[in-house]
């Protein structure tokens, strides 16, 4: 009830008000088209960011299908090494079966042999018994002629001892021959693949195994080889495409960058005429600020804190460990003790200000404001980014073009890089900052629309 009798104050007291004067028509259009044409600057910016962000991707990509064709053409060169070699394989195999079948024969040629010492060894049995059957008989008739016979008794009976032990030793070595002519024949037939009943061997079985084993390899290597091959041309095909998509993305930039620049340009135009736009109070900041700090800057020079050399110092010395990197230089120490009290104070002309920085004409920011003034923390680039502002080198096309315009003012939308990923949608106005007749950089104000 009490908020309803406050909107009723409100609507009889703005009744009872005198009207303000109606603008004209002409400024008024004028105002519309500048809305218009800030919020055609938004969106181009936003798809200038896009953009941006797809050609990374798609450029990401290309590569990356580079990569994979190489890749493939490796796996294809070593299939084609496997295929090469199961050939060798396949032909020493071969090479080893007529190396067997030329031994089987020769083991062959062995047995025959060995049946022959077999059959030798029987013949010296034979031979051996005969001879102890005369030595006996000779021992009988040395026993019959007495005394005269006694020394041929002796060697008669040495001779069937004798005889017995040939006898012995035949019987022997027709031992050992038959064991062994049984074993070199089993190996013979293997060698010749008469395996039992008519089975292939098992040594001929482990070489057609291996064949089979190399075959199955050559035939799975070459299939794998052609499907590499495939998709070898597949990705050739595609990083073709993604350079056409890389082309395509740079002319929509190309494009989108002229939209943006158009409308940037066009609320220049208009803010220069004298038209009060949503834009002018922030371009009258960074002009006052600008001139500000040049002023402070000449009174540096001038009372000897800094000589003018050392103010227009480009040698940027990094700071070891610091990621993203950051610089000192001769100026940086008074920028430290000189720029925050005008850039912290502009932060106060509205609360869209997101920043306000002098940079020199590289884009180098000694000081930011202090709470982007954080110090960095070892391994953390996505906080870093977002925090530590200061000390840090913006040489993108906004922080460029902001530090070396020396136009009165100059206006710019822009996507910020907060760190991992987050952007922040911003408009840019900048005034250059001269000292003592040189330009030596730029104020950056930036607020959100």
């Amino acid at each position: 009830m009490f908020n309803w009798l406050r909107r009723r104050e409100s609507v009889a007291a703005t009744a009872h008000a005198p009207l303000a004067p109606a603008e004209p028509a002409g400024l008024a259009l004028v105002k519309r088209m500048s809305r218009s044409v800030s919020t055609l600057g938004r969106d181009a910016a936003e798809v200038r960011g896009v953009l941006e962000d797809t050609q990374k991707i798609v450029e990401t990509q290309g590569q990356a299908m580079l990569a994979l064709a190489a890749e493939l053409s490796q796996v294809r060169q070593a299939q084609q090494a496997i295929v090469d070699s199961t050939l060798q394989t396949r032909s020493a195999v071969e090479r080893a079966r007529t190396a067997l079948a030329g031994i089987g024969q020769e083991v062959g040629g062995i047995v025959q042999t060995l049946r022959g010492v077999s059959d030798a060894a029987a013949e010296i049995t034979q031979i051996a018994l005969q001879t102890r059957l005369v030595a006996f008989n000779a021992s009988v008739e040395a026993k019959h002629a007495g005394e005269a016979g006694r020394g041929f008794g002796v060697v008669a009976d040495a001779v069937k001892d004798l005889a017995g032990k040939v006898e012995a030793s035949s019987k022997t070595i027709i031992g050992s021959v038959a064991a062994l002519d049984e074993r070199v024949g089993r190996f013979s037939r293997e060698l010749r693949s008469e395996g039992a009943g008519g089975q292939t061997s098992s040594i001929h079985a482990a070489f057609a195994d291996v064949e089979a084993d190399v075959a199955r390899i050559s035939s799975s290597a070459e299939q794998s080889r052609r499907t590499s091959a495939a998709l070898n041309e597949r990705a050739a095909a595609l990083a073709n495409e993604v350079r056409q998509a890389v082309q395509g993305l740079s002319k929509a930039f190309t494009c989108s960058d002229g939209f943006l620049r158009l409308s940037e340009e066009l609320i220049e135009q208009i803010a220069e005429s004298g038209v009060e736009v949503d834009d002018s109070p922030y371009i009258r900041g960074a002009q006052e600020a600008a001139a500000e700090i040049g002023e402070l800057l000449e009174q540096a020079v001038s009372s000897g804190s800094i000589r003018i050399e050392q103010l227009f110092d480009e040698q940027y010395r990094p700071i070891a460990g610091s990621n993203p990197a950051q610089h000192l230089t001769a100026f940086t120490e008074l920028a430290d003790r000189l720029f925050p009290a005008v850039q912290e104070r502009m932060l106060g002309l509205s609360d869209k200000v997101a920043f306000c920085i002098a940079v020199d004409r590289n884009g180098y920011v000694p000081t930011h404001n202090r709470k982007y003034c954080q110090p960095q923390r070892s391994g953390d680039v996505v906080w870093n980014t977002a925090n530590s502002r200061y000390r840090r080198i913006f040489s993108d096309r906004t922080g460029l073009a902001s530090a070396r315009n020396q136009r009165p003012f100059l206006l710019q939308t822009y996507r910020r890089d907060m760190g991992g990923g987050r952007f922040v949608l911003l408009k840019e106005a900048s005034a250059p900052i001269t000292v003592a007749g040189r330009h030596w950089g730029g104020l950056r104000l930036a607020f959100g629309f």
